[in-house]
Formats: C-alpha cells, structure tokens, sequence
C-alpha cells in the first residue's frame, strides 16, 4: 500500500502519519532531514540494532548502527520520530528527533545506568493490580518516573471485578489517591470491560504507554483498548498472584478511539534515575508542608517548628508517606552522585555531621546519668 501522496511535512489530519502523532511541531523539526531527501518515520518496535518504523510509505524495517552511541540514554526506542534513508537494503536511521519526552528508569546493572522506555509519551497508564495486596510503595516509584519524563499519570487499578463490594472497592480507590496526588485514579475490569470506555476516552488523541509488574493485566488491558486480541496473555500463577513476561519487546500501537499505545514488558525494578523533580512531584504534599516548616533546610526529623512532623503526628500525613519520601530521595541522590562529585561531597559532608551530631547527643545523655 502506497500513501506517499500527501507531503511529508504536512501536519494535517490526512496525513498518514497523523494517527500516529505527527503534528506540525515535528513537521519543522524534521524539515532539514527533508531537504536531504529522508522520511520521517515513528518507531513502533526495536529489536537487537533493528528498528521497525510506519512511514507516509508503509512500515519500514531499518538498521540503528548510525544512532547507537554508547550512552544509553541516547539509544533509539520505541515512540521516537526518526530520519530514515527512502531506499536502500537494508534501510538505515540516520537520526531522530529531539524528544518531548522520555521514561527513564536505573538499570538494575551495579553501574546503575539509565534506560530509556519509551519516547514522547503523552500519558503513563500504571497498571495496578487488585489480585495482590496494594504495594503503594512500589506505585510511588512508577508515579516519580512518569512526572520526571513529562507524561501525566493515569493510575488504573485493574481486576476490579476481583472487589465485588462498592464500598471496598471506593476505599481502594481512595487509598490510591491519596498516594498519587495530582494523577487520574480509575477501577477497570477489562474481562469485563467496565471502566474502559472512560480510559480510552482520556488517552485518545496522543500517545500512552503502559506500565506495570508482570501479572498486572497489561496485556488484557491493551486487547480492551484495542478492541481485539493483539497482546497475548498468560494467566497468574495461582502460589504468588504473579504472571510470567507475556510481552517481551515495546510495541507502538494504533488505538481505535485516536492516539496510540506503547505496550511494555513487565518491569521488576523501578529505580530512580535522576528523578528529583518526579519524587518532589510524587509527594507534592510533603513540599506544600514544608513551605510552613520555621527552618526553610528542615529535615523532618528533630527541628522544632517542623510542619511536616506536625502533620504525622495529627495523623493529616501518614509516617509510610514520609519515610517513602526519604527513600526515594536517598535513592536518587545515590544515583546523581555516582556522576556529580560536588553532591558525593555534600553528601559526604552531611553524613560526617549528623555522625557527629549523633555522638554529640549521646555523650550529652550519657552526662546527665552520670
């Protein structure tokens, strides 16, 4: 099939690359590869330094060699815009665009190098399961992830069907919420297929990528919002509540209603990745205490005048939340200053007085029993 009829910098919606997201942004980004005579293409699957991309003349299998630089975070992936050759066996990429935005995750490596998901995502659906027990923690590490890339959350509990009582099922939910300030909550049952219509609604027009642990519902959940069976899908082990990795690449997908969906094999690890600004995000609340704090560096912990402590101790902000907070934190610090040696000294610097601090105050107590 030919659809090399429209111009390729034509940003409107007969293009054939519209459904997919291009607009005229990407239009003038690329404008300089189209005098050179490449196409613009969107990546839809990267497989072992191959790409497969949809182009104004169908999909193209393509060669990454000439964008596979030795920083990882620069490597082409699944949702990126990019240059490739009209012709040729095989086809290469030449380049890609810059991006709007980018999930990146710590590898689970011991040199704790940062992976790119997924480009130029618009909405971030979390898959929760209601099979297991909530792991709110675990949920706060996707929801730093995804406002540090740019894209707005979307938590979607899945399974609801699961929950057969409303009102356990409304606690849920309000538990969810309280736990991703600023991000949409719903309950979906895609068996069922209740509380897909709405998702679908807020997702069409842009480009979702979805995100969760194995057994989560990930593929069941794309099938509903692609309106038939695309992924496939394994059911949970009955011993754990877990599921196996049904998806194994990052698929690039056209939705129904509008937009697309990147689907993603199951992620065991979420570690932070310079995440700071996704971590404040994550707890906006805590920051919004902290304004009201008397020290303006107040660590929570012994100041006086603290707002934050206060909250705990009306039981306004829960203890979980704080300490979340302060994990996620270290975590990423950890990270950042494995690359900034002005942070490892501050670090350093910081651990050595509250050392000393510690000590001080022991040798204090110690004093007044004597």
């Amino acid at each position: 099939m030919n659809l090399s009829s429209p111009s390729p910098l034509s940003a409107t919606s007969s293009h054939p690359l519209a459904r997919y997201g291009w607009d005229d942004r990407w239009a003038a980004e690329f404008a300089s590869y189209a005098e050179t005579g490449l196409l613009p293409g969107r990546v839809v699957r990267v497989d072992r330094g191959r790409c497969d991309l949809v182009t104004a003349d169908g999909t193209v299998h393509a060669d990454t060699a000439f964008v596979t630089p030795h920083d990882p975070l620069r490597v082409i992936c699944t949702g990126d815009w990019a240059a490739v050759e009209p012709h040729g066996n095989p086809r290469y990429v030449q380049a890609y665009l810059p991006r709007r935005t980018s999930l990146v995750r710590s590898t689970s490596s011991t040199r704790s190098e940062g992976q790119i998901l997924a480009a130029n995502v618009d909405h971030a659906i979390i898959a929760v399961p209601l099979s297991a027990e909530l792991d709110l923690g675990r949920l706060e590490r996707f929801l730093a992830l995804v406002w540090e890339s740019g894209a707005q959350p979307l938590v979607v509990l899945t399974k609801a069907d699961l929950i057969p009582d409303p009102v356990g099922l409304s606690y849920l939910v309000q538990d969810v919420e309280a736990a991703a300030p600023g991000a949409r909550v719903l309950a979906v049952s895609a068996t069922e297929d209740d509380g897909v219509e709405p998702l679908a609604e807020l997702v069409s027009g842009g480009t979702s990528v979805l995100l969760g642990t194995s057994g989560a519902g990930k593929s069941t959940l794309a099938n509903a919002l692609l309106g038939e069976e695309v992924m496939d899908v394994q059911a949970i082990r009955e011993v754990d509540g877990k599921g196996r990795h049904t998806t194994t690449t990052r698929n690039l997908l056209v939705l129904p209603g509008g937009g697309v969906l990147i689907d993603t094999p199951g992620l065991r690890g979420v570690g932070m990745y310079d995440a700071g600004a996704g971590v404040d995000q994550t707890f906006s609340e805590i920051a919004a205490l902290a304004e009201d704090c008397r020290f303006h560096d107040c660590a929570h912990e012994t100041e006086p005048g603290c707002a934050v402590r206060a909250a705990i101790e009306d039981g306004t902000l829960p203890h979980r939340r704080l300490e979340s907070y302060r994990k996620l934190q270290r975590e990423n610090q950890w990270i950042v200053a494995k690359t900034d040696a002005r942070l490892r000294a501050e670090i350093r610097d910081d651990y050595k007085r509250k050392h000393a601090a510690g000590r001080a105050a022991l040798r204090a107590k110690r004093g007044r029993q004597g």
